[in-house]
């Protein structure tokens, strides 16, 4: 064997092995890069993107994926409804992109679902609330009607009176109608934990 052979050969082969193991390493980076990366961050990569998600409870909404906080997606239903999503409470998401948003701030962190409801109880807007075990009921019907319906009808309409910690508590009543005394049925308190999701109502 001429000597510019071997060392070709002993060149070939160290090139294989250099590479092999760039490779690997570069494969270990990216799955010690992937298993940091938040699910909040792969959600926000597809903001303004039509979405679909499923809920526990078996519900299924879909809609454009308007911003992405700590622990709630804000979806822009086809109603034109805006559609509050506890994140505890989506158990798969579809038509995500490719792309991953960037970390979530240091601000967007303390802007929970608890401080989110709490805006939504400053602006006095009817809503429906979406209760543990709610399978897509139309709102009005069932508990927010005044009754103790279905599972499938595990919701309440009216308007988010107070938040406290770790429960809101919802005035009752009938979506069309303001929140005046003379119309509220009942306050019904709800843990944070049984809240999937909050829709706006038109009023009227």
């Amino acid at each position: 064997m001429r000597w510019d052979r071997l060392f070709a050969d002993l060149e070939g082969r160290f090139d294989e092995r250099a590479y092999a193991e760039t490779a690997a390493e570069l494969a270990d980076r990216e799955r010690v890069a992937i298993g940091a990366i938040r699910a909040t961050q792969r959600l926000a990569g597809s903001l303004e993107r039509p979405i679909r998600l499923r809920l526990a409870g078996g519900a299924s909404i879909g809609g454009v994926l308007r911003s992405v906080g700590p622990d709630w997606l804000l979806l822009t239903e086809g109603q034109g409804r805006d559609c509050l999503v506890a994140l505890n409470a989506v158990t798969a998401v579809e038509g995500l992109t490719a792309a991953t948003g960037p970390e979530t701030s240091a601000f967007a962190v303390r802007l929970d679902l608890r401080r989110a409801l709490r805006g939504l109880a400053r602006d006095r807007s009817p809503v429906a609330v979406a209760l543990t075990g709610w399978t897509g009921g139309s709102a009005g019907s069932g508990v927010g009607a005044g009754a103790a319906g279905p599972i499938g009808s595990a919701e309440l309409t009216g308007t988010i009176d107070r938040v406290g910690a770790d429960f809101i508590e919802v005035a009752v009543h009938a979506a069309w109608e303001p929140r005046r005394a003379g119309s509220v049925r009942s306050v019904a308190l709800v843990p944070l934990a049984g809240v999937l999701l909050v829709r706006s109502l038109p009023l009227g």
